[in-house]
């Protein structure tokens, strides 16, 4: 697995912004290629700095349509689909957070790393029947501040965004986590407040 993510690494250096999109489309689609296109973004971007919203963009693009794969079938397919694929107690608990907080569920899934279960929300979001714009929407936004997030840092701090970022890939999402924890605790306290 490790020979084949640094094959797919090195063909997306090679094909520049579309090599980002296809690693991303990968990822989201079928194979999970952890830190692949978040790695590639950054050095992309510290390569190219005057093209890191491209770089952004192009990565988002490649994410949505992975993605929207997954969503397609699951929509299809409905809850036998997803169920082949996650433990009922995932699933479950999936669509209780889908329910309850709808947009974020599949916003916050999209902006962290690994391992948060992504596909599971995106899964869960085609079998719930989320409209095809809003789910194109979400993932947008999550997806745009992940990507984006992490080009910006590049052009701001260059080589060293990289090597923080590969050192400590466990501890950045840990931190991640942490802080969209906090951001949507603060969402729901908001939405409780002006609904009282």
């Amino acid at each position: 697995m490790q020979h084949f993510a640094e094959m797919i690494q090195a063909l997306a250096e090679r094909l520049d912004g579309v090599g980002l999109a296809l690693v991303a489309f990968v990822d989201s689609a079928s194979l999970p290629l952890p830190e692949v296109a978040d790695i590639q973004i950054v050095y992309l971007a510290i390569k190219h700095p005057g093209r890191w919203i491209y770089y952004a963009a192009m990565a988002t693009g490649g994410s949505l349509l992975g993605s929207s794969i997954l969503y397609a079938l699951a929509r299809k397919g409905g809850d036998a689909f997803v169920r082949r694929r996650f433990h009922e107690r995932h699933i479950e608990r999936g669509m209780a957070i889908l329910r309850k907080h709808g947009l974020l569920a599949v916003i916050v899934p999209s902006m962290l790393p690994p391992p948060m279960p992504f596909k599971l929300f995106i899964l869960l979001a085609g079998v719930a029947g989320v409209p095809a714009p809003t789910f194109a929407l979400a993932l947008i936004i999550g997806r745009g501040l992940r990507y984006g997030g992490e080009a910006l840092l590049a052009l701001i701090y260059g080589e060293q965004v990289a090597q923080f970022i590969k050192a400590n890939f466990a501890a950045v999402s840990l931190w991640v986590l942490i802080i969209s924890a906090v951001a949507i605790v603060a969402v729901v306290i908001w939405r409780r407040a002006r609904a009282t």
